[in-house]
């Protein structure tokens, strides 16, 4: 999933102050440009305490943006995605009521006031991870971060973030101790970046990770196509898996290759570490979402990318829920390691196993 934080601070770095009106830090042209840019995107994600406080609509009210998605085969309006741990949301804040667009709130627990309003999602824990691994499952390819503060500094902290658009007010202070401020942490700032006015604001843009390249999207074709080796078993999923360590060594591998409890990913591991290889920093290209958990083996194999210090992991289709609910996108997350789900390429990959869904 793409991912696009947003965020307007004022000269001393306030996003708001602690009045209980809002505090506009953008120009009329900045915010013409957010709107833009918002409307670029699957869905968008602001925190609870914005909408009990600012109450945002946040369709995409401008015909002709509307026309551009439709033209490029997005929903007219935005998903709109929020977190909550209190459950304290009305359903009638217009979040809820404005635009005919998906709803979407993760919650601590179930919220039966919404029922009819927004899908619930229940979460053990609420965590920019979780967040990303359920929208990308939901279909869900881009993600529009808005804030608030503490929404921004969930997803910084759990490094999560691919780009950055920060716009400054560089003649506005709010001098308040008790003002919301941007926290993201430290080395983000240094990425490179861009910058321009746009009115009397000041927006620098922040590329701080690389997306898929055509490199990744070879590996992992090259993984799919290993997975056609496998026999077609009525216990497992036909998976491939390519390891690419950091000097650019390749070691591919499929589902029951040498042993008939091993998966691909074990399979590919299993040749690199045998080569010498080292796999600290590597990057996995597994045709379906690395395991969580085995019957068969007392690893799974998130666990062993995790232990082995795998830095990447780009997978086609997301477990399906045949055998176990996998949350194998999620731990790897959760465990620092970058993850990336092609969902352009999902389709071939379950094809390859319809067997499973009798087909």
């Amino acid at each position: 999933m793409k991912v696009f934080a947003s965020a307007a601070v004022t000269a001393d770095g306030a996003l708001d102050d602690s009045s209980a009106a809002r505090l506009h830090i953008s120009s009329p042209e900045d915010w013409a440009e957010v709107m833009r840019l918002r409307a670029e995107f699957d869905a968008i994600l602001v925190g609870a305490g914005t909408i009990r406080r600012d109450n945002p609509r946040l369709v995409v009210a401008d015909g002709a943006l509307r026309a551009e998605r439709i033209r490029r085969g997005l929903a007219p309006e935005l998903t709109k995605v929020t977190a909550t741990r209190s459950g304290r949301l009305d359903p009638r804040s217009e979040f809820f009521t404005a635009g005919c667009g998906r709803k979407i709130v993760f919650s601590a627990r179930p919220l039966p006031e919404l029922d009819g309003v927004a899908e619930v999602v229940v979460a053990e824990e609420i965590s920019a991870s979780s967040i990303v691994t359920e929208l990308e499952k939901r279909g869900i390819g881009s993600l529009f971060v808005e804030g608030g503060a503490a929404m921004l500094r969930m997803f910084f902290a759990e490094r999560i973030v691919d780009t950055l658009r920060l716009a400054v007010a560089p003649d506005l202070r709010v001098d308040d101790a008790a003002a919301p401020r941007l926290d993201i942490g430290t080395g983000y700032l240094a990425a490179p970046h861009t910058g321009r006015f746009f009115g009397s604001t000041f927006v620098t843009t922040y590329e701080l990770r690389q997306g898929l390249t055509a490199r990744d999207e070879e590996y992992l074709r090259q993984a799919i196509d290993e997975s056609r080796k496998c026999v077609p078993s009525a216990t497992s999923y036909r998976v491939g898996a390519v390891v690419v360590t950091r000097s650019g060594a390749c070691f591919a591998g499929h589902t029951h290759e040498t042993s008939p409890t091993h998966h691909a990913e074990q399979e590919a591991v299993k040749k690199a570490l045998a080569a010498g290889a080292e796999l600290r920093g590597a990057a996995m290209y597994s045709s379906m979402e690395p395991c969580s958990q085995r019957s068969s083996e007392p690893e799974s194999c998130s666990a062993m990318m995790l232990r082995l210090g795998f830095a990447r992991a780009v997978f086609a289709a997301y477990e399906p829920d045949c055998f176990v609910q996998c949350r194998g996108a999620l731990d790897l997350r959760l465990g620092g390691v970058e993850v990336r789900a092609v969902p352009a390429m999902a389709g071939e990959v379950l094809r390859i196993n319809s067997h499973l869904r009798g087909e």
